[in-house]
């Protein structure tokens, strides 16, 4: 899954992408897209709330356990087989911002369109509505619709005439993030995109709107938006927001540096899909975050408390943040035929509250591998290793140890 809580770090880019809101077609063509079969995937309204409905994507693995049964037919009802088991293995799930978007003509428009499920005229529509910033001249697409109601169901999503599923790619790696895919001028009036940028690409004035309504003033906008570009964490597109201030658990952690490493061209990152035993006492084999932490526990860049737990849920503290990126970037090197020692980029940053600290020696090294530890809110002297950490500082610290991995030679 990707950081929305439970973070998806779903889901992608390179280290150059832009730190603007525009993305031109060269960028954008860092992603290319495989062909699958339609029937394999299903875009499914799920029940939440009073009458709300979320998206989730379901795709049906070759030979396994069967997903989901239909049945009826304005709208197709959903059985969601896959909560009567552990789909792992079985089934894909993607359940976020981070885990589909849309592509246009070759062209990733994740950044600019926020898809929800909204109900009108008897029916479950999917929209793409343009999100805050968004390039100018888009509109509304309706990419999918239920054709009745199913209240309190769970209802097949079918895609209107001419879009369709594929996967993400980047150098030729399938990702695990599905597109919803049209060519041409999709109804709604969105326009071709250019096949040449501009000559001289804007640039993103403190003035221009944020991506999220919630970190106009965040003194991490700038990387939060690049991370989310990359696509090892993403917003909350139900309203739209980041929620900076937000503390990371251990598992989204483990996800998100999964996510990340996966964008590195020679390092290998494979989450088990069939797990024979649960990774840790506390964290079943069916939880949604079991596979990557079996993989981080085999890597060796994440261990648990010597009670044997693993305590997936609790907020991982910053001085726990500096470890696991510590370990993420020594695996990232020797994937790649490297030592596993860390180079010094910078002068190590005499932080005035380690000391003492089981961390001390991890967030010296950190801070002088590209500044990925730093101060507390970039001010003072002080780390703060005991501290929560936020969303907004650990998706600037992963994209830091991201950049500064790729950067290794």
């Amino acid at each position: 899954m990707k950081l929305a809580l439970p973070l998806k770090f779903a889901a992608l880019a390179t280290a150059a992408l832009s730190t603007t809101l525009w993305m031109s077609p060269a960028k954008a063509s860092l992603f290319g897209q495989q062909e699958v079969d339609q029937g394999s995937f299903a875009a499914v309204a799920t029940p939440f709330g009073s009458n709300q409905f979320n998206l989730m994507i379901i795709e049906q693995l070759p030979g396994r356990n069967q997903c989901w049964a239909e049945s009826g037919s304005s709208p197709i009802v959903i059985n969601p087989l896959w909560t009567t088991f552990d789909f792992s293995g079985h089934c894909g799930r993607f359940s976020d911002s981070n885990g589909y978007s849309v592509r246009i003509n070759n062209e990733d428009y994740g950044l600019d369109y926020l898809l929800r499920v909204v109900q009108r005229s008897g029916e479950l529509l999917l929209v793409a509505t343009p999100r805050t910033g968004a390039r100018p001249g888009l509109q509304e697409l309706v990419l999918a619709r239920t054709n009745g109601l199913n209240p309190g169901g769970y209802s097949r999503l079918v895609l209107t005439p001419g879009w369709r599923f594929t996967k993400r790619t980047y150098q030729d790696r399938t990702l695990g993030h599905v597109y919803f895919t049209y060519e041409g001028t999709p109804v709604g009036g969105t326009p071709t995109p250019p096949t040449t940028p501009p000559t001289t690409p804007p640039t993103t004035p403190p003035s221009t709107p944020a991506t999220f309504r919630d970190i106009t003033g965040d003194i991490y906008r700038t990387q939060i938006e690049e991370a989310v570009r990359v696509g090892f964490i993403a917003g909350f597109p139900e309203d739209n927001t980041f929620r900076p201030l937000a503390s990371l658990t251990r598992e989204q952690v483990v996800s998100m540096v999964f996510e990340a490493l996966r964008t590195i061209p020679g390092v290998s990152a494979t989450e088990p899909t069939n797990l024979a035993s649960a990774p840790f006492p506390d964290v079943a084999a069916s939880r949604w975050s079991a596979g990557k932490i079996q993989w981080a526990r085999n890597t060796g860049i994440v261990t648990g408390y010597p009670d044997g737990q693993f305590r997936p849920a609790q907020a991982v503290t910053r001085a726990e943040l500096m470890a696991i990126m510590q370990k993420a970037a020594q695996y990232s090197r020797t994937q790649r035929g490297m030592s596993a020692q860390l180079g010094q980029k910078q002068t190590p940053f005499n932080f005035t509250d380690t000391s003492g600290h089981w961390g001390n020696a991890v967030i010296r090294e950190m801070s002088g591998y590209c500044g990925v530890a730093s101060p507390l809110n970039e001010r003072g002297t002080s780390f703060s290793p005991n501290a929560a950490s936020l969303r907004n500082y650990a998706a600037t610290a992963t994209l830091r140890m991201l950049n500064c991995a790729k950067a290794d030679q």
